[in-house]
């Protein structure tokens, strides 16, 4: 291989492994991204390192589980002292590019609640690290409510070139709204939701959004993408191009031709809630909710709905997910008409999943099922063109690991990611297990305090532990491969839950902060 590769790695958002053409998709259109995995490594059992935005994506950039690397949940900045394993190519002679969301900073300005946490505090010295006096307001609001374009910092977490998106849907911010405000002087009427086309869907996240195709999101990122790649072609230096879409994240807002691309009625709900035998409480209160007719207290916590809210769900997500493919499509046509692809590795992978139908679950929450902990991810390597598909356990915070092998680079000291580089070249796991951190940052249906969960996956079983709660999960997923019956309780699954905890308090262990490297032993 060649040890000095161009990175195009293209993220969608809260997008769950089965939704794609070349998953088997029975509705879903994406022939571009397809064409990835004809020439390149489908990853069937590649998990998250956290079901969350934020943790996950610094997780996978840092490649450091979120209890170390200090982002453990939305809120929560990525600590600029934090390196990634962007800085390593950017110092090995990379430039590197980051085009769309990167969500390494919170990019909304709404303080932290601490309904269920009110700590007794020094008000002198409040934190146990010291404060490193930066701000951590580069993708909120207010910074580009201006009309002067906002330059990052270099590096921007080891971004040398940054187009920011923020936010999801039609109402994105950072660098894209500054320039949606230069292309219409009529863009708030265009993205105020009162305004909306006229529809029949019921669904509360769907959306008709006025805005068109070419102003939207997704288009944007698009363009951006393709212009950075043509900047590239005559520069001896390899790049490093991070191209992050913020869909198909609801809301559900596909514009113009996506918007009814997909009929609600092709698709169909395989897994509802009655399907599980013995629910948790969360699954309990989220359907007596649904019974009872109770809205969620926001639009960012999963909820349970009816079969036609679904299925809307369904066609839209489809919509959404068709417009990044014909995106993908075009910049993979810059890539060729460029000739960069003769040394592109392309990557396609998404930040967590979602339940799309789910025991009748939309959204993403505390309920660690497959659809929400399994994502896609693809690489495809010009030196080796074969399809195949790698059925080993891998997970987010390994990428960066490999990466850097790939592209002949040492990791740094404290990265907890390995690589699956030899996953790609030759048969065989790395990985006998996963572990997935997941700490949310509000109280969920079913729950008294901020859920705090550890999950523990293997080719045969699942285990979900929660802080402070009595109960847990254990499911097999050979036998029950939807996780429709939790094992946690059954005198025939001691021996199995007794390996489980072992392997997850290893695996916990493994998980401990190294700390700097020691120059003496004491």
């Amino acid at each position: 291989m060649n040890n000095q590769p161009n990175i195009l790695y293209i993220m969608t958002d809260q997008h769950r492994a089965d939704w794609l053409g070349c998953v088997g998709h029975p509705q879903l259109r994406t022939p571009h991204i397809d064409s990835l995995a004809g020439r390149g490594t489908r990853f069937s059992n590649f998990y998250v390192t956290s079901p969350v935005c934020m943790p996950n994506r610094a997780a996978i950039f840092t490649g450091r589980y979120p209890s170390v690397n200090g982002l453990r949940h939305n809120g929560l900045p990525l600590p600029v002292n934090a390196n990634t394993f962007v800085d390593i190519l950017r110092a090995g002679g990379y430039h590197t590019a980051c085009i769309g969301k990167s969500h390494f900073q919170p990019f909304t300005d709404r303080p932290f609640e601490r309904a269920d946490e009110t700590p007794v505090v020094n008000e002198c010295i409040p934190e146990a690290k010291k404060s490193d006096g930066c701000s951590y307001a580069f993708e909120q609001p207010a910074t580009y409510s201006g009309d002067e374009w906002v330059e990052f910092p270099q590096p921007y977490y080891g971004f040398d070139h940054v187009r920011m998106v923020t936010g999801h849907g039609d109402e994105c911010g950072g660098h894209y709204l500054q320039w949606l405000r230069r292309q219409t002087a009529d863009w708030e009427r265009l993205r105020d939701r009162r305004n909306q086309l006229a529809h029949e869907y019921s669904n509360p996240q769907a959306i008709r959004t006025l805005v068109p195709e070419e102003l939207y999101p997704t288009s944007y990122i698009r363009n951006q993408a393709r212009d950075y790649l043509a900047t590239r072609s005559a520069e001896e230096k390899p790049f490093f191009a991070f191209v992050s879409f913020p869909d198909p994240h609801h809301p559900f807002t596909p514009p113009g031709k996506y918007w009814d691309m997909y009929d609600p009625d092709e698709f169909t709900v395989d897994l509802p809630f009655s399907a599980h035998r013995n629910p948790p409480p969360q699954l309990v209160e989220w359907n007596r909710m649904m019974v009872t007719g109770v809205d969620p207290e926001n639009l960012q916590q999963a909820f349970m709905a009816p079969e036609n809210q679904i299925r809307e769900a369904m066609a839209l997500t489809a919509g959404m997910l068709t417009m990044i493919d014909d995106a993908v499509g075009d910049i993979l046509q810059t890539l060729t008409e460029t000739g960069l692809d003769e040394n592109t590795v392309v990557i396609f992978n998404s930040d967590h999943g979602d339940y799309m139908g789910a025991f009748s679950l939309l959204l993403k929450g505390p309920f660690p099922h497959a659809s929400v902990n399994r994502v896609p991810f693809i690489w495809a390597d010009p030196s080796d063109p074969e399809p195949k598909v790698a059925d080993g356990l891998a997970a987010s915070i390994d990428i960066g690991p490999t990466l850097l092998e790939r592209c002949g680079f040492l990791p740094y000291y404290g990265m907890q990611g390995q690589s699956f580089l030899t996953q790609i070249t030759l048969p065989g796991p790395i990985r006998h297990c996963v572990m997935i951190e997941h700490e949310e940052n509000k109280v969920y249906p079913g729950f008294k305090a901020r859920p705090i969960l550890r999950n523990l996956v293997t080719e045969s079983h699942r285990l979900t532990i929660y802080k402070g709660l009595g109960f847990g999960e254990l499911y097999d997923l050979v036998d029950d491969p939807d996780e429709t019956h939790n094992i946690w309780d059954d005198a025939a699954a001691k021996d199995i839950k007794s390996d489980m905890m072992m392997a997850l308090n290893q695996a916990m262990l493994g998980a401990i902060e190294p700390g700097p490297w020691p120059k003496r032993i004491a």
